[in-house]
């Protein structure tokens, strides 16, 4: 997530060329919401979309200066960054996969289908983040995919806000579902807007743009 996966963290490795093990269960989770048909097809055409630019952008803007991955803007062992990852996880991933499991239970199929975009595109985006990294992309295309993918799942999330804000309290079984409903996706509208313009944008794309160019510029004088 945010270019802070397990993928982004590690050192660079030119030999790497597999996904781990977090991307593949990402790719399932993503795969299992598709074909249960969660999830709208305008969502499921965002994600082919997102696979052919990223490719687009490679080979016209922005090519791999040498091969194999380049470093992660942030040091493998950025143990604020590897809580705030976490975080993530928990919040935008963990809680959410948990309360659709107890929608599907619980028979609330718009709450379901509220939050189950979100959680497709952020699987999506985990899998995609794992695709540039082991793929030998440059850091300009690797930030594409959070920065793209957090932007897209913004709507997503207020949709799911208005949904939850929107339901009856006695509906759907108790209380307790609505109420944390609600307070899921107000958590989730809030850090994913804090990542988007308070991290990715401010912080992290123009570090990945300076290395990018360093590089670039190296290498044309070399």
């Amino acid at each position: 997530m945010f270019d802070g996966s397990d993928a982004s963290r590690l050192p660079p490795s030119p030999r790497r060329r597999f996904l781990s093990f977090h991307q593949l269960n990402a790719l399932a989770i993503a795969g299992a919401l598709a074909s249960a048909g969660m999830i709208p097809v305008a969502d499921l055409a965002f994600v082919l979309f997102s696979f052919v630019y990223l490719h687009l952008l490679s080979a016209v803007a922005f090519p791999p200066l040498r091969p194999g991955s380049d470093p992660p803007v942030f040091g493998a062992r950025n143990r604020l960054l590897a809580a705030y990852v976490s975080a993530g996880a928990v919040v935008g991933l963990l809680l959410p996969l948990a309360h659709i499991l107890d929608g599907v239970l619980a028979g609330d199929k718009e709450g379901v289908e509220a939050a189950a975009p979100h959680v497709f595109l952020l699987t999506a985006q985990v899998f995609l983040e794992g695709v540039t990294f082991s793929g030998g992309f440059s850091l300009p295309v690797r930030a594409f995919v959070p920065i793209f993918y957090n932007t897209k799942r913004l709507f997503t999330i207020i949709n799911w806000v208005a949904s939850e804000v929107g339901k009856a309290e006695g509906a759907h079984g108790a209380a307790r579902r609505v109420l944390a409903g609600r307070a899921l996706a107000v958590a989730n509208l809030g850090f994913w807007a804090f990542n988007l313009f308070g991290f990715l944008l401010p912080i992290y794309l123009p570090r990945a743009f300076k290395r990018y160019y360093s590089g670039y510029n190296n290498n044309t004088i070399s």
